[in-house]
């Protein structure tokens, strides 16, 4: 099917157009880059549609590529911020937007820079993250993002299917844990779809999914998520045990983990993943209120 521009928007790239780009640039995709570049226009179109991002969002992608993705966010979006870590992918990026979509091209910032330590981006805040993450750092970078800006107020990614399982999972499921719990921490998250492996080159040997999050209406305090995240990793570092056990020694003691849990009212003989976020929120503050206060 010939991939040309027309009214509904700039060309997408095709396997054919991967390929060639890929050759130019002498690139052979590496698993350490988790580089698997989108060859399916329909696939970008879904995951522009799904993230529900229009003319006044500033888009952060992370992991642009070659541009497949890229070239479908710009003209529905106001400004997209691509960081890339590969240098010569970044290089080439603004020449391939160019070439395939010029009437947009001006909309493209690239940010040539590892997304695990982007501590600012330039011009506006960003107010969306879309983005084909890289699969071996998806959940860092997810998170770091969230983190460093705020501003962040809906997040569509694609992932790995396992991890977006993990993602999307509530309470007492068999995959909710310790990434469940930080990414409920900025917002609501859930599954927005499931993509196969032949819509990549090369194509992975796992299948992908599509997970979206929104922010909360109520800000939660930044100054509390390190303490509440501490409690989280210590809950899920020994998921089998109960609360009183597993928390002992982030508390000093499993009596000590008992009087916590019992001030946050939880149930100290429960585990992990029987809480939620708030839950976990609850237990790091009645630990503060306890050091600082004693029990009364």
């Amino acid at each position: 099917m010939q991939n040309d521009e027309t009214s509904a928007g700039p060309r997408l790239l095709g396997p054919a157009d991967v390929r060639r780009l890929a050759a130019e640039l002498g690139l052979r995709p590496t698993k350490t880059l988790g580089q698997n570049f989108v060859i399916d226009p329909n696939t970008v179109r879904r995951i522009v549609r799904v993230a529900g991002v229009g003319a006044d969002d500033v888009v952060v992608e992370v992991g642009p590529g070659l541009g497949s993705l890229t070239l479908a966010l710009l003209p529905v979006v106001g400004r997209v911020v691509a960081v890339e870590v590969d240098p010569v992918l970044a290089a080439r990026l603004p020449s391939t937007v160019a070439e395939y979509a010029p009437g947009v091209a001006a909309r493209l910032e690239v940010v040539p820079a590892d997304a695990l330590r982007v501590a600012e981006l330039p011009g506006p805040a960003p107010t969306a993250l879309v983005a084909n993450l890289p699969y071996n750092v998806s959940v860092p970078v997810l998170l770091h993002l969230l983190e460093t800006f705020p501003s962040l107020s809906r997040v569509l990614v694609m992932v790995q299917k396992e991890v977006a399982d993990r993602l999307a999972a509530a309470p007492g499921s068999r995959t909710y844990g310790v990434p469940s719990v930080k990414a409920a921490w900025y917002g609501t998250v859930s599954s927005a779809g499931s993509v196969g492996r032949t819509v990549f080159w090369p194509a992975p040997n796992v299948d992908s999914g599509l997970v979206l999050l929104e922010r909360g209406q109520v800000a939660r305090d930044p100054d509390a998520r390190a303490a509440v995240f501490a409690v989280v990793d210590a809950a899920f570092a020994q998921r089998r045990k109960t609360l009183r056990a597993a928390l002992s020694g982030w508390a000093g003691s499993a009596t000590a983990a008992e009087t916590v849990l019992v001030a946050a009212g939880v149930d100290p003989r429960a585990r992990g993943e029987q809480l939620t976020v708030d839950d976990f929120a609850r237990i790091a503050a009645a630990r503060v209120t306890i050091t600082t206060f004693g029990t009364s």
